[in-house]
């Protein structure tokens, strides 16, 4: 008998037959939305971004802002009834082209008084809001009203127990005064 060698290890690889599948989610198809949606985002896009650049989307931005009509809101110490330590509240209002400004001193209603503003000429002037802020613009150490309408600013002198549009000699007395 003869011996002879061979390695017990095989050098081929035997492949195995049987495929392996990953599984896979099912796909739920919309199939005409499917295919819109991206287009549809896109036109939305655009729309969105052409809105903002016209003036269109500085209407939108006052609708969030300051509703319809134009309405802003303040409180501070202007020295009316505030003895109970409540600020005075102020509402400023563009009523189809009227400026209006409510003052609640001391925060009570019952009390309230009405400041008319100029009326606003011009093309959809009824969306132009009205911005209020308090400051001491004579130096005479009481808060001051001072209402923003577009480039222009209108100011209410507070007298102590109520407010009055400034008058010529009192604006030029801010001249001198600055």
């Amino acid at each position: 008998m003869a011996v002879t060698s061979r390695s017990l290890h095989s050098t081929t690889h035997r492949r195995s037959t049987a495929k392996v599948y990953a599984a896979r989610r099912p796909v739920v198809k919309f199939g005409i939305l499917e295919q819109l949606w991206k287009p549809a985002a896109t036109v939305a896009l655009v729309y969105l971004t052409l809105m903002l650049a016209s003036g269109q989307g500085r209407i939108w931005a006052d609708d969030l802002r300051y509703g319809r009509p134009r309405t802003m809101q303040i409180s501070g110490a202007v020295g009316h009834n505030e003895a109970n330590g409540e600020p005075t509240h102020f509402v400023a209002m563009n009523l189809n082209r009227r400026v209006v400004v409510i003052e609640m001193p001391g925060g009570d209603a019952t009390k309230s008084q009405v400041l008319q503003g100029p009326y606003l000429f011009g093309a959809d002037e009824d969306l132009t809001p009205v911005r209020l802020r308090l400051s001491d613009m004579n130096r005479d150490g009481k808060n001051d009203l001072v209402i923003s309408v577009k480039n222009e600013e209108m100011i209410y002198i507070n007298s102590g127990d109520n407010f009055h549009l400034i008058t010529p000699a009192e604006r030029q007395q801010l001249g001198t005064n600055r």
